[in-house]
């Protein structure tokens, strides 16, 4: 049992699903997505408030702007693309709290969020209190 619990709260330090990163980013959470595609994907859609960082192009001097006290939610199309674990394993070298979204931008969507760009999807749109 204690080896179960322990993977678990591991997998979840590590991963965050669609609600939950839609639900930090409504709180207002210290929370950042990071679209690990390359532009052209993001320009054609991604997640509110993300910033596109492509993991082939993640290096200290392209993340020298990056507030280390973030935590930052890596994410790509979702199953069959690895962009978001690329992204996150190049963060995380690099010093920073990662995490990565589950499911990617495809869950997202299917989870009923809304997304910005070129073909922006309608959905669930975060409401800031502020």
């Amino acid at each position: 049992m204690t080896e179960q619990i322990k993977f678990y709260e591991s997998k979840l330090a590590f991963e965050m699903d669609p609600a939950d990163l839609f639900e930090a980013l409504e709180k207002g959470e210290k929370v950042v997505p990071i679209d690990a595609r390359k532009a052209f994907g993001f320009d054609k859609e991604h997640i509110p408030m993300a910033i596109n960082l492509p993991h082939r192009e993640m290096t200290a001097a392209s993340t020298a702007h990056l507030d280390k006290e973030v935590t930052y939610v890596c994410y790509c199309d979702g199953i069959g693309c690895n962009a978001s674990t690329r992204g996150a394993l190049n963060l995380a070298r690099l010093g920073f709290k990662v995490k990565e979204l589950i499911g990617g931008i495809e869950w997202w969507k299917f989870d009923g969020y809304a997304t910005e760009g070129s073909d922006a999807s309608a959905g669930a749109k975060m409401e800031c209190a502020c």
